[in-house]
């Protein structure tokens, strides 16, 4: 019957040892991952796949121990338990700090996404400051086009209303010479004699 459960505690101790370096190494994944989130996330399930492994492990370790005949035994391997459940503490503590990190890498993930949208927010702002002041550079040199072309039409308009009294002057002085002339000859022809 010893023989049995000597195999036994050779095999769950063969797995604690096989499943603690699986755990360490993919706390070492983690370590080293640097994205993207989804590979994060897969590497935390699986650590938590092994640490479940391992925990049944020591568990079976540890009833193997209390089955032990031999008090000595059942005393060394009770303290082997005991230090496999410090190291599993260990691990965990480790397992809690690459969570927290992954956590904070989606975060810091999360941020630089908002950080790229207001980017380009302010890109999309600045291109349209550019195509408003555009806009308004060309109107304002319109605007100077059609104000020269307004004083060109005020000074025509001032000169046009100039030459029109100049002219009605002139039709009014034709006119009263064409009378004047009139009247002279009219009053040579009828009155000769004053």
């Amino acid at each position: 019957m010893a023989a049995p459960q000597d195999v036994h505690v050779r095999i769950c101790n063969q797995e604690i040892v096989k499943f603690d370096l699986e755990v360490k190494a993919l706390i070492q994944d983690i370590r080293d991952c640097s994205g993207p989130l989804s590979t994060l996330t897969e590497l935390n399930t699986k650590v938590k796949e092994k640490f479940q492994q391992l925990h049944h492990r020591i568990q079976d370790l540890e009833q193997s121990a209390k089955e032990q005949d031999k008090e000595s035994e059942k005393q060394l391997l009770l303290q082997e338990v005991e230090n496999h459940k410090k190291q599993m503490l260990r691990k965990t503590t480790k397992e809690s700090l690459a969570q927290t990190s992954s956590a904070i890498t989606d975060s810091l993930m999360g941020i630089s996404r908002m950080m790229a949208q207001q980017v380009q927010q302010s890109e999309e702002a600045m291109q349209s400051l550019v195509t408003s002041s555009r806009t308004i550079l060309d109107a304002n040199e319109e605007f100077k086009s059609m104000s020269g072309t307004i004083q060109l039409g005020r000074k025509l308009i001032t000169k046009y209303n100039r030459r029109e009294l100049t002219d009605k002057l002139l039709i009014f002085l034709a006119l009263a010479l064409f009378l004047a002339t009139v009247l002279y000859i009219v009053k040579k022809r009828l009155f000769p004699f004053l």
